[in-house]
């Protein structure tokens, strides 16, 4: 422990200022180019915290199902999940939201950090509409930092390269659960086979 940085001060002194194009990046707003970038996203990270705790989760859909209301507003359909409502839980208490969205093939990164609320405004809803099914919920996010991220971590991570797809071993939900839920779910592979035709039916 006796090497745990405690200081503001202490952290700043282990590193070289920033660029200072990192600093001129960041925005207060989405321009056209942040547009386009989220436009092409279908998958983002959600950061949110509340009662001490933080928490982060994945949102993802087609393309363009993140959606730019205007040049501070972002809507974010919550579709169907574990029903657990992490996130949404924490906006309720604490709006306070970081996003992180992703491109395939694309390195660098977009954040978004803002005030969030959850909205079940029939009219928003209806805008994410999928064969008929809407979202339960709507999560509207109030832009107050907009800046790209540089791409060394993705990079470093080699995570668009299909040669290293499935190159290491992952349990398998299944076998995750069996070890997770105290004997709640018994059987891996059965579980592995019904979520596997389950999954892809209710997306929606």
């Amino acid at each position: 422990m006796e090497h745990l940085v405690t200081s503001i001060e202490e952290l700043t002194g282990l590193y070289d200022e920033p660029f200072e194009r990192s600093i001129r990046k960041q925005l207060d707003r989405l321009d056209e180019h942040c547009r386009a970038f989220i436009r092409a996203s279908p998958m983002l990270m959600i950061g949110t915290e509340s009662n001490g705790m933080a928490d982060c989760s994945p949102r993802g859909d087609q393309p363009g199902f993140v959606q730019v209301a205007d040049d501070k507003t972002l809507l974010i359909p919550d579709r169907r999940g574990n029903n657990r409502l992490d996130t949404l839980r924490n906006i309720v208490l604490n709006p306070r939201v970081g996003l992180l969205f992703l491109v395939p093939g694309v390195n660098e990164t977009f954040r978004v950090n803002g005030l969030a609320s959850v909205s079940r405004d029939p009219a928003l809803l209806e805008r994410f509409a999928v064969s008929g099914k809407l979202p339960r919920t709507v999560i509207v996010v109030e832009v107050k930092e907009a800046y790209v991220h540089c791409g060394r971590a993705l990079a470093r991570a080699d995570l668009w390269n299909p040669a290293k797809f499935g190159a290491i071993p992952v349990p398998s939900f299944g076998t995750m659960l069996v070890a997770h839920t105290s004997g709640f779910v018994k059987d891996a592979a059965a579980f592995d086979e019904e979520a596997r035709v389950r999954a892809p039916a209710t997306l929606y």
